[in-house]
């Protein structure tokens, strides 16, 4: 396996087989444990946040770039050991959704990011969740694409280094985020549509 591949920079062939819709879930894998912990950790963070006098500090930041990392700890477990499963691929988005809410929380709560900004990316967190709830239960399958890809790492950042008391570099980050955010879920809902219009049986790709 090549280091890019390793790293998930190489996304290119097909999803492995035992990551589709009609798999099984297969819980038990060393990436699945990662995923668990990573959301048992998320309330974890959540009250050690908002219990806190400024919503900053050493320890949130940590909390929150561990649970962020794990993201990548998974996928390489998985790329690793081969241990592919239909419930890693449905976990780790929704994970990541749920750290992305509970950063927004705390970073509007202590007012450490502009909230109109929090605000639409909560917005477009939540809508996210629902269209794939919609497109799952009507069959349809998406592949993440490069700009939500590339839109994790500066929202994620904008929220460790807000909570890490570089306000600054957070909004910038910030903003680089939505955009890069926004242009994937155009991307998503072409995709999506695409698929519903499909007649059945037609196994074109999306």
């Amino acid at each position: 396996m090549g280091l890019l591949r390793l790293l998930g920079l190489d996304r290119s062939g097909p999803p492995p087989p035992q990551t589709l819709a009609g798999q099984p879930l297969r819980p038990w894998t060393l990436p699945n444990a990662i995923g668990f912990a990573r959301l048992a950790l998320i309330p974890v963070f959540l009250i050690l946040a908002l219990s806190s006098r400024t919503g900053t500090g050493a320890a949130e930041a940590t909390l929150f770039a561990v649970i962020g990392w794990g993201d990548y700890a998974d996928g390489i477990a998985a790329r690793v050991s081969g241990q592919y499963s239909r419930l890693g691929a449905l976990m780790d988005p929704v994970t990541d959704r749920l750290l992305v809410i509970c950063g927004v929380l705390v970073t509007w709560r202590f007012h450490l990011l502009p909230r109109w900004a929090l605000a639409l990316l909560a917005a477009r967190e939540l809508l996210m969740l629902a269209a794939g709830r919609y497109g799952l239960a009507r069959g349809v399958e998406l592949r993440i694409n490069w700009p939500g890809r590339l839109a994790v790492a500066p929202v994620m950042g904008s929220f460790f280094f807000a909570m890490a008391g570089l306000r600054g570099l957070g909004e910038v980050l910030l903003y680089v985020g939505l955009a890069l955010a926004f242009a994937a879920s155009v991307l998503y809902a072409t995709a999506g549509l695409r698929q519903l219009d499909r007649p059945p049986g037609d196994p074109s790709d999306p």
